[in-house]
């Protein structure tokens, strides 16, 4: 088979001598303090929601609404950045617009104000990732890929644990008054603007980019149809499975409703939130081994295993909520399960979507296409697994498992595919 990072179309410049170069590092500790940033406004907003009179409906619609622009602004995202001559300046203005977006949270009380800044700042976080990882792929030499992904990925996830903590210490620091003021959870957003500024600066001043030349212009669809085939049958698996992928904060609940019946609901719910905080803190450990260990014998075979432990992960929790209880070893142990899925995912994917398009110049569109897929398959996921939910909870992780089953065997008959042809 022909060495694809031999291929006329990689980057001009010089190939980086160290994967664990000044970039990847700064990579990393941005998506760390940008990662601080999000989660700490995440685990207050529903309380603030609350005080400032906000409609039940009102946090779904703003997860929702946010989610799906934010997919489809990665997609024309990284189809403008390709057309850049450097994408560094595009990437400081994406985390700058998160950062400030979510800081102004803290000044307002009307929920669809607060509705509007949290899409806004889910807009600038998909507007800058596509651009963000044809970077991060151009700092590194080609067999290094998935330990920069890998290294990406553990800050990304470092942050999310940090964040909850960071957000109960302010709360208790700003003298939460139970659920009557909204003084105390606007000051944690506003205090977020610190992690969230500083991301963009780490960027600003530490990330360095050659300069590459303006691009080939292309328009948008002629962009998408000159990825190469063998992506767009990739990105497939990746959508389906996507399907069944739903957001890991519903595991919560499902340890709720296993655990309820022997500790009752009060520590069943203190004891969703620890193993939430399990599943990160797995996941933190997870990432750069495994993108290490891709770079040594490839990322599709241990996608395709990623994929078949999340299936097997959510069937498992579709046994468990059936039985309306479960013990707490088995219950972590399917937290730690989630969070290597969840890192694994992340780190391959990326990876991976650069070894399938060796033409540096759509990097910017295959990364934001990839975006735009898994987050389709995110809404897709929640909508279907919530609506299902309501009929029973076992219903709903029963479709999950079987949309991740049929990604993993798609995946597996694409790469099938791609190893008969280059034979």
């Amino acid at each position: 088979m022909t060495d694809q990072t031999s291929n006329s179309a990689e980057p001009p410049a010089a190939e980086p001598q160290s994967w664990l170069n000044r970039n990847v590092f700064a990579f990393g500790a941005t998506s760390l303090l940008a990662d601080l940033c999000y989660e700490t406004a995440t685990t207050v907003l529903p309380a603030l929601l609350v005080v400032v009179g906000a409609p039940p409906f009102a946090l779904g619609l703003m997860e929702g609404l946010a989610d799906a622009l934010s997919s489809f602004v990665k997609m024309a995202a990284g189809w403008y950045s390709d057309l850049l001559p450097r994408r560094k300046p595009f990437v400081v203005f994406g985390y700058g617009v998160t950062a400030v977006s979510i800081g102004l949270i803290g000044l307002v009380t009307l929920w669809p104000i607060i509705l509007l800044l949290r899409v806004a700042a889910w807009i600038g976080k998909g507007a800058r990732g596509p651009a963000r990882n044809a970077m991060l792929t151009a700092s590194v030499p080609p067999a290094d890929k998935g330990k920069a992904f890998g290294f990406h990925r553990a800050g990304d996830t470092i942050g999310a644990i940090i964040g909850p903590l960071v957000a109960a210490a302010l709360i208790g620091r700003f003298g939460a008054d139970g659920a009557t003021s909204a003084e105390p959870y606007q000051w944690v957003m506003l205090a977020t603007l610190v992690p969230g500024l500083a991301s963009a600066a780490v960027v600003a001043i530490f990330v360095t980019e050659p300069r590459r030349g303006p691009s080939k212009p292309r328009q948008f669809w002629e962009s998408l149809a000159a990825l190469p085939p063998r992506y767009r049958r990739w990105l497939v698996a990746i959508g389906v499975f996507g399907a069944g992928d739903f957001s890991h904060t519903l595991l919560i609940l499902g340890a709720i409703n296993a655990l309820t019946p022997t500790r009752g609901f009060v520590e069943a719910t203190q004891i969703g939130a620890v193993l939430f905080s399990v599943r990160n803190i797995a996941a933190a450990v997870a990432a750069f081994p495994v993108g290490a260990v891709s770079d040594r014998i490839g990322r599709q075979g241990l996608l395709f295993a990623t994929y078949l432990l999340g299936a097997i992960v959510v069937a498992a929790f579709g046994v468990v909520v059936t039985f309306d209880h479960a013990g707490l070893p088995l219950l972590t142990l399917l937290f730690v399960g989630a969070g290597i899925v969840n890192a694994a995912q992340e780190a391959l994917e990326g990876a991976a979507a650069s070894d399938l398009v060796p033409d540096h110049t759509l990097h910017g569109t295959a990364f934001g296409l990839l975006g735009a897929v898994n987050g389709v398959g995110d809404f897709i996921s929640s909508v279907i697994v919530g609506a299902l939910w309501t009929i029973a909870p076992e219903i709903g992780f029963g479709y999950a498992a079987i949309m991740m089953f049929l990604g993993a065997g798609l995946l597996l008959r694409v790469a099938g595919n791609e190893a008969e042809a280059n034979s």
